[in-house]
């Protein structure tokens, strides 16, 4: 888990991110399925956190879970999400948010690949991806 925490006032978050950005990362939204600009990345590198840069997914790791968002099966190792119960939208699922800036991402599901059976379905607007050269 990151040691790191960063805290920021809501305008100092609204001046540095973008409209749609702002209401998913700091407002807990989402984009629709299969409009984001990472769903269907194949680059090589990492996945960071949009707000504050923590390295967060490796594409490694990514997948095509056909749910219409950038998934992958596990976190960057050191750099696991928090995660919170969320009980809106009539079901129960498992919120997952960045460790060191509390961004929301995305969720956590139990219906992934082995080895981990996990998927972490995550909003292209909370990343941004850093490829490898």
């Amino acid at each position: 888990m990151s040691d790191r925490k960063i805290t920021k006032s809501d305008k100092e978050w609204k001046n540095e991110l973008t409209d749609d950005q702002y209401r998913v990362a700091r407002q807990g939204g989402t984009e629709m399925a299969f409009t984001g600009k990472y769903y269907n990345n194949k680059d090589t590198g990492m996945y960071h956190c949009i707000c504050c840069g923590e390295p967060l997914f490796n594409s490694d790791e990514k997948y095509d879970s056909g749910s219409g968002w950038p998934s992958f099966w596990q976190p960057a190792n050191g750099h696991e999400p928090t995660e919170l119960r969320d009980s809106s939208h009539g079901m129960t699922r498992v919120e997952v948010r960045c460790p060191a800036c509390d961004a929301h991402l995305g969720h956590v599901f139990e219906d992934g690949p082995q080895p981990t059976g996990l998927r972490y379905c995550i909003n292209s607007e909370s990343l941004d991806f850093k490829g490898k050269k």
